[in-house]
């Protein structure tokens, strides 16, 4: 018989074979209780030690069957299965103890069947050990082909994952060792495959065991740690790959098909998050949840991890089809499109919107619909204001009329201290939040972060492309950074900031550090092991260069959460956006003429512009940025100055 047909032999088998197991067991301790018990052991006992193991064998058994332990419910050798054998174990033995003390004269010596009953448990749980020991080496293909690997992290995502390659040859991958910071993990192996060092010692370890990859199995990894860790392996000339975090697979199985090559969201993000669960099921939990622009990065990630939540109803609601079709096949591993989740629907449509809430009756509104590319939208600012301003009106009115009890916004760090048509426009949506929190009676925040590793357009995937043609890489600056988070990370902190924050107020995501842009791109292509070249190409109409996350009136006010903060934007009334004549504006700086209308129609509202870092002259910022750029970070001349590009005028520009 072959290795896999015994497996599925003894799987087959596993009820009678656990029963016949257990009765065994019982048998032989009550034996050999009789044995040490009596000195000379005359027929009579035998027959009633063997009328009691009898008797203690079949309510273990019918103990056993009311447990399910002997029917799948819980695995062979975990410990919840070693709490239901022992509950069935003492429930019989303590029946078989008091029906034998009752009687006059004992059946047998009262110690006898909790001597017996102890004695058969130690028993039940060695053999049921020995028995999981055995169907994992079953389950494990012996090989000596694939390449030699390194697993870092011992634990038991590392464990889980070993056996997995062991399990799996196909993959390619064959464990030699681990490697582990745990000074308990020093002496100990998974599946016959030692730790033979700590991650110090990567590079011995690798020439030792001449290992030509490394696998970093700690979901929960530090950039840190990673970034150390595809450094030396760079060096070594060995490939450094990843298991990919909880956060980003939904899953907690380590699997050898899930690793992956390290790419920038590894060295960038991969932060603990600390989520309160409790909280954010409080509020999503048997709730009908609508999601706006639910077909984009964030929109769609929001629908994935707010399934997770088991909402009474999640609504999917995006102006794009193909985007709709995307995330409901993410979700459900299907998308006919022909369900009620998926709305096909546009937030500029303000009377379709309406009915789309009237007939849903969403309780939570996660508004995540946006034009955000910032210099498609310094040249269509019109657009921006019918999106992120107008649209933003039209989902805050129309939940207000349905009485949704928590509205969280979306929002950039381009919004403070804006000097963008995306920046102001979306400063516009957190002020008309605010202002809807007044007269709402639900909560309505926003929240507010920087970029997200990974979305459609982001530049991990403009460096990627441009990588993969053979370059050159663009960047605007040399000296130009920006904030960094993945995904995964930003969603978990937004439905954590909708759970913890205060009605009316934005809330902050912390980023961490700023990323200098050139410094990713090197990082890209010294991963590539192309040599490529980087070009400077220019500030963009609109863009900083740096970014921050709050304006210059905002402080840092800790929530309730270490990675969120909190601050207060002056609210701007629906109505005053409302009654601005975007037709009027076609021929004028849109932008201008909005906040002079703001400030004429409230004037105790402040204009958009803020104090700080965005009241310098436009011209004067930028010519400075070109100054820098022209002369680079070494003060030689640019290849843009020595081909005699200049920079474009910046100015906001209407449409027409």
């Amino acid at each position: 018989m072959t290795v896999l047909g015994l497996e599925s032999a003894v799987r087959g088998r596993r009820t009678a074979m656990l029963m016949a197991l257990d009765a065994l067991a019982l048998a032989a301790a009550y034996f050999f209780g009789v044995v040490v018990r009596y000195d000379t052991v005359p027929p009579e006992i035998w027959r009633n030690a063997a009328l009691v193991a009898t008797a203690a064998i079949g309510l273990h058994w019918l103990f056993g069957m009311l447990g399910r332990v002997y029917l799948g419910r819980v695995g062979v050798a975990t410990n919840e299965e070693t709490l239901v054998l022992s509950s069935a174990a003492f429930a019989a033995g303590g029946i078989v103890f008091v029906a034998n003390a009752w009687v006059d004269p004992y059946w047998v010596a009262r110690s006898l069947p909790v001597t017996a009953t102890f004695l058969a448990l130690s028993a039940m749980i060695a053999t049921r050990a020995a028995w999981r020991r055995l169907t994992l080496r079953l389950g494990l293909v012996s090989t000596v082909e694939g390449q030699p690997t390194i697993v870092v992290g011992a634990g038991a995502s590392g464990a889980r994952l070993v056996h997995s390659m062991r399990s799996h040859p196909d993959a390619g991958l064959r464990p030699v060792g681990f490697l582990d910071d745990d000074r308990w993990m020093r002496k100990r192996r998974h599946f016959g495959v030692p730790v033979l060092g700590t991650v110090a010692d990567l590079e011995r370890v690798v020439r030792a065991t001449g290992a030509t990859t490394v696998v970093v199995a700690i979901p929960s990894a530090s950039k840190e740690l990673i970034k150390a860790v595809v450094e030396c392996c760079t060096e070594l000339n060995v490939t450094a790959k990843v298991l990919p975090s909880f956060a980003e697979t939904f899953a907690s199985k380590a699997d050898v098909r899930d690793v992956r090559d390290v790419d920038m969201r590894d060295l960038l993000g991969r932060a603990a998050i600390d989520t309160d669960l409790g909280a954010i099921a409080g509020y999503v939990t048997g709730k009908r949840v609508l999601v706006t622009g639910a077909g984009g990065s964030i929109g769609s990630e929001l629908c994935r991890q707010l399934h997770r939540f088991s909402p009474a109803e999640l609504i999917m609601l995006d102006r794009d089809e193909s985007a709709l079709h995307g995330v409901q096949l993410s979700i459900h591993g299907r998308a006919l499109l022909d369900s009620p989740d998926v709305v096909l629907n546009d937030i500029r449509d303000e009377v379709a919107l309406r009915r789309v809430f009237e007939d849903r009756r969403p309780e939570v509104v996660f508004h995540a619909a946006a034009l955000k590319h910032l210099p498609m939208l310094e040249q269509y600012p019109h657009e921006a204001m019918k999106t992120n301003v107008l649209g933003t009106a039209n989902v805050l009115e129309a939940a207000n009329a349905v009485g949704v009890t928590t509205f969280v916004n979306i929002s950039t760090d381009k919004a403070a201290d804006p000097t963008s048509v995306l920046g102001y426009s979306k400063r516009a949506a957190e002020r008309l939040t605010a202002d809807m929190s007044r007269r709402a009676e639900g909560a309505y925040l926003s929240v507010r972060f920087g970029n997200v590793l990974g979305s459609r357009g982001s530049v991990l995937h403009t460096f990627t492309a441009q990588i993969e043609a053979g370059g050159p890489v663009t960047v605007v600056h040399p000296e130009v950074t920006r904030y960094f988070m993945t995904v995964e990370e930003a969603v978990q902190l937004v439905i954590q900031a909708g759970a913890i924050g205060e009605d009316g107020e934005v809330m902050i995501l912390d980023m961490g550090e700023p990323v200098r842009i050139v410094d990713m791109a090197q990082q890209l292509i010294a991963m590539s092991g192309k040599d490529i070249e980087i070009v400077y190409t220019g500030l963009r109409d609109g863009e900083k260069l740096h970014e921050e996350l709050f304006g210059a009136a905002e402080s840092d006010e800790r929530s309730k959460h270490p990675l969120v903060s909190h601050a207060h934007v002056q609210p701007l009334s629906v109505d005053v956006v409302r009654s601005f004549d975007l037709g009027a504006a076609h021929h004028l700086g849109l932008l201008q003429a909005f906040e002079d209308w703001v400030h004429l129609r409230d004037p105790g509202m402040p204009v958009l512009h803020a104090e700080g870092a965005s009241a310098v002259p436009r011209s004067e910022r930028d010519e400075q940025h070109s100054v820098d750029l022209r002369r680079g970070s070494d003060g030689r001349a640019s290849q843009a100055e020595r081909s005699g590009h200049r920079p474009l005028d910046r100015h906001v520009r209407g449409v027409g």
